[in-house]
């Protein structure tokens, strides 16, 4: 066995990632940072628009005393947020996830310096100006921007720089809602499209180090605190949890639709975009003044829900008014985030249909639909499984939160070909798959599909050879030449490789020169192997880096064994597709004392494909052809 199969590892990862993971850490002390100055700026702006007054005490816009010009001031806030906009940066535009998407799978991990100064100041006047948003889809740009900006500062890889703007964005994440291990889980079903230790680790440690800062500035306790769950989940519990993923999943897929209704209405207003947030700021302060608490983050609101303090005038206002309002202002893509609104929509639905389901507390309930709501909406039910503990610290509802999840999530799957992320990136014609596995190529070894019965010609061979092979070339005629093999190894009599020539190579010697000229001569003494112990990924990447399409297949004693085309590497791609699509049984249910009517019994078969997979290879100067049992070639 050659040295190839040695260097085979179960990760990629190398030491470079523990510098990537040190600038991590510093990355998530300044997201931790950057989150607790995003919260503080939402509350002077707040103070400001409705109080009047320069503060950073927390208060609710639903308190104000401004009666009917409270309907203008949401219209002011989105004409401040076109404006930045405009005039600064159009990605300020959006509720921060989808933008970061794109620019970790399309821009290689470049985000402009701006946007960190920029996304976080139009979403305090968003929000502060009576926005229904949350602020964690912004904090999550501008905590991704910072980290790309430190990539861009230092020589690196476009891979080590996407780390970078992931870890500050899952930090940011993390210390804005204090949820470290959700947004670990964020970043991997959401962010990152991988799972490499040269990702999840400097992620992990940013995330661990933002939670820390978020202690020290704000206090470890949890944002939604609730009444521990301590009851023994009844099957009445898991069936109502069952339902709820199901309502869940309808209600994420109705908003998702809604708000993509909204965008495509917005965009064929004859008004500069520009003027799109202040139109919605129209809406936004109508809510309001019909149902005050849909005004802002609604963080209140949603402690409510948790802890049954509710009454049916709040649960539908959040249902009618609230929904109207967020779907409509999200759609003119101002500054904003979705999770804290999701997750009041989806708490209002949960206790409402926790009334019928009893074996919990409506709060209890609550909890349960909100997280199966952002599980549908975005795609994460890990992540919103997760967010139920660390939001709420009660574990006790782990196991209906977990179910609901995945039922909505499922059914999600089904209802709708985008999620809320990935609509906006289908319709600016981007596409991303968020399915993962195991790379096809990865697993299949060059071995498994070279070509073993290759032409070759011996190491002294001379020009007259190349005369012959191509007047048998132009006798055979078209079927010879539209022949696989597109090289042709010169093989020393011990059968090691000593050269290769192209097909252009060898009609160029055929043509011109003396026939006793050595084709050594015209050919390529040094040409580029591959292992037969490597895996079709790393020839895929030989291919591509050195723009070349087949490779002579060598062992470590320079053996010749075969060559390896592009064509080869699909087939690896066509297994993983019959996986996929074939079915059929494995194993089939006999009736006692029957027959088997089969004329081989199935361990004389695997003996017969053991025999047949061991065979030799060979190779003969004289016959100048390398042959095998291969049953590929027959």
């Amino acid at each position: 066995m050659s040295a190839a199969i040695s260097r085979l590892r179960d990760y990629s990862v190398d030491a470079r990632v523990l510098y990537v993971s040190a600038l991590a850490m510093v990355l998530g002390a300044i997201s931790g940072v950057l989150a607790w100055v995003l919260i503080e700026l939402i509350n002077l702006a707040i103070n400001l628009f409705y109080y009047h007054r320069f503060s950073f005490v927390g208060v609710e816009p639903a308190n104000h005393h401004l009666g009917w010009w409270a309907v203008f001031v949401p219209v002011l806030g989105g004409l401040i947020v076109g404006l930045i906009a405009r005039y600064g940066s159009p990605k300020v535009r959006g509720h921060g996830m989808p933008e970061a998407i794109e620019v970790v799978v399309f821009n290689g991990g470049r985000v402009q310096p701006r946007v960190a100064i920029l996304k976080p100041v139009a979403t305090a006047i968003s929000i502060g100006s009576g926005g229904p948003f949350g602020a964690e889809g912004p904090v999550i740009m501008t905590g991704g921007a910072v980290g790309s900006l430190l990539g861009q500062l230092l020589p690196m890889s476009d891979a080590e720089r996407t780390a970078l703007m992931v870890s500050g964005a899952a930090a940011g994440m993390a210390a804005a809602f204090n949820c470290p291990m959700s947004a670990i889980l964020l970043a991997v079903e959401l962010l990152l499209f991988e799972w490499r230790p040269r990702s999840l680790v400097p992620v992990a440690i940013a995330c661990v180090t933002a939670g820390a800062i978020r202690h020290m500035l704000l206090g470890a306790e949890p944002i939604f605190r609730m009444p521990p769950t301590t009851v023994v989940m009844h099957h009445a519990a898991m069936i109502g949890a069952l339902l709820m993923g199901v309502l869940a999943a309808l209600l994420a897929t109705g908003l998702s639709r809604a708000i993509h209704f909204f965008e495509t209405s917005f965009e064929r207003l004859p008004i500069h975009w520009m003027w799109w947030p202040a139109l919605g700021g129209i809406v936004i302060g109508l809510g309001g003044l019909i149902f005050p608490p849909a005004l802002g983050v609604g963080y209140g609101v949603i402690r409510q829900l948790l802890n049954d303090q509710v009454t049916w005038h709040l649960l539908v206002g959040i249902l009618l008014v609230k929904s109207t309002i967020w779907v409509v202002s999200l759609g003119s893509e101002t500054a904003g985030g979705i999770f804290a609104p999701l997750l009041m929509i989806g708490g209002a639905m949960g206790v409402i249909v926790g009334h019928w389901l009893n074996p919990i507390s409506q709060g209890a309930w609550a909890a349960i639909a909100m997280t199966a709501v952002v599980s549908a909406a975005l795609g994460a039910p890990l992540t919103s499984a997760m967010f139920a503990v660390e939001l709420t610290h009660n574990g006790g509802l782990m196991l209906p939160v977990l179910l609901a999840c995945v039922t909505s999530y499922a059914l999600s799957v089904l209802l709708q070909p985008r999620s809320m992320l990935t609509e906006g990136l289908s319709r600016k014609g981007l596409h991303l798959s968020r399915e993962y596995g195991v790379d096809p190529l990865e697993t299949v070894m060059v071995r498994e599909v070279m070509h073993t019965s290759v032409f070759a010609l011996p190491a002294n061979a001379t020009r007259q050879d190349a005369m012959d092979w191509l007047e048998k070339m132009d006798q055979r005629g078209s079927e010879a030449w539209s022949h696989w093999q597109r090289i042709f190894p010169l093989v020393g009599e011990d059968g090691k490789l000593a050269a290769i020539l192209t097909r252009g190579q060898m009609i160029t010697a055929a043509s011109g020169g003396e026939p006793t000229d050595p084709l050594i001569a015209d050919g390529v003494t040094s040409p580029a192997i591959v292992d037969p112990w490597e895996t079709l990924r790393v020839a895929a990447e030989k291919m591509a880096e050195l723009n070349l399409k087949s490779f002579p297949v060598v062992d470590h004693e320079r053996t010749l064994l075969g060559i390896l085309n592009i064509d080869d590497l699909l087939i690896a791609r066509s297994k993983a597709s019959l996986r996929d699509r074939e079915k059929h049984r494995v194993l089939r249910l006999r009736w006692p004392f029957r027959r088997n009517q089969e004329s081989q019994s199935p361990i004389d078969h695997l003996i017969d494909r053991v025999f047949e997979s061991t065979q030799l290879q060979s190779f003969d100067p004289e016959n100048k052809v390398v042959e095998t049992e291969n049953p590929r070639e027959k």
